[in-house]
């Protein structure tokens, strides 16, 4: 699965190119507790489909009852400037839409939006560009400019101001069944996956579909694939010919995780193999991660990458880990 942002921009995109009309629906304001964030976005197509998410399910559902022809709709898509909905604002209604108890969002929906401007701004994230779209109240214009930052959504009387971000990215260097897993897990979490193989005996079975596939030596691989603060490289060989010129190449970018899979051993052999032959120092190996992972007590390929997948996530969501799900520290402790 692509970055749902993107999946959602770019369906609402071939809708209206197909003539259809659509809503844009953007979650702008909640109170109290709330089944999707401030910024979750979802479009409606008049034939009543869906993509993206709002709620758990019960808002999409009342904006289809209401808007979506196949449903009997009570109206149409309106036409003109965006409206501010509530839901929740009562005990009935949270309980009605499926609300946690006090929970209450506001929704800002977009009719009909503009082709020519989802094009610049779907164009633009597949190119990896951060984008931020301000959407004027009064009459739903669209303003797109380049970020810098990604910002959180701000809204007032006047305009909707949302970031949206290039998809996150993952490189796994090295075919095989771990990473395999891995890339299937990235891709359901929203990575779009480029795996790195120079040996076509490893990567000849490789069966996830969706991912690119590169030839490249690693390190090569990773200077094409640029990694920006919102990617991540995967280490996966076991062999210190294919990942180590790798990861020095990752390190040097803005990549959020770098890492590799190995036992403390090999990391700890890693590390001195880089500062004996890389020039490499403690201080320029401190965001290398290895062994990579979570402790969960992992033994199959299967266990591992979710292990794997687990930090990545964490790193990637800023959540600060407990010492005891380290790796190498569990494993001390557990004489493993």
């Amino acid at each position: 699965m692509e970055n749902l942002d993107v999946m959602v921009l770019r369906t609402l995109l071939d809708w209206r190119r197909a003539g259809k009309r659509a809503l844009l629906t953007t979650v702008v304001r909640t109170w109290g507790s709330s089944p999707r964030p401030v910024g979750s976005i979802m479009a409606l197509a008049d034939d009543g489909a869906v993509v993206g998410s709002v709620s758990g399910g019960c808002i999409e559902d009342d904006l289809i009852a209401r808007y979506s022809r196949s449903h009997g709709a009570a109206e149409d898509i309106p036409s003109g400037a965006p409206s501010l909905v509530k839901y929740g604002i009562t005990a009935d209604e949270a309980h009605r839409f499926g609300l946690p108890c006090g929970g209450t969002l506001e929704l800002l929906l977009e009719y009909d939006p503009d082709v020519a401007s989802l094009e610049t701004l779907v164009a633009a994230l597949e190119s990896g560009k951060l984008m931020q779209r301000t959407v004027s109240l009064a009459d739903g214009a669209v303003r797109l400019a380049e970020a810098t930052s990604p910002d959180a959504l701000t809204v007032d009387d006047k305009v909707l101001v949302n970031t949206f971000g290039p998809e996150y990215r993952m490189l796994l260097i090295g075919a095989g069944q771990l990473a395999e897993y891995l890339a299937t897990m990235a891709k359901f979490s929203g990575f779009a996956v480029t795996l790195c193989d120079p040996r076509i005996e490893y990567r000849s079975s490789w069966s996830v579909p969706g991912v690119a596939i590169t030839t490249e030596m690693p390190d090569d691989a990773v200077t094409a694939f640029k990694p920006d603060r919102r990617s991540c490289v995967v280490a996966l060989t076991h062999d210190p010919k294919l990942d180590d010129l790798a990861l020095l190449e990752a390190l040097e970018s803005d990549a959020f995780y770098v890492g590799a899979i190995g036992s403390r051993r090999n990391a700890e052999a890693r590390r001195s193999r880089m500062i004996e032959h890389f020039e490499q120092t403690a201080e320029s190996l401190a965001r290398l991660r290895g062994p990579i992972g979570i402790y969960i007590g992992s033994k199959t390929p299967p266990e591992i990458a979710v292990s794997v997948m687990g930090e990545i996530l964490a790193v990637k969501n800023a959540v600060t880990l407990p010492r005891e799900t380290d790796v190498a520290l569990a494993k001390a402790l557990h004489g493993d």
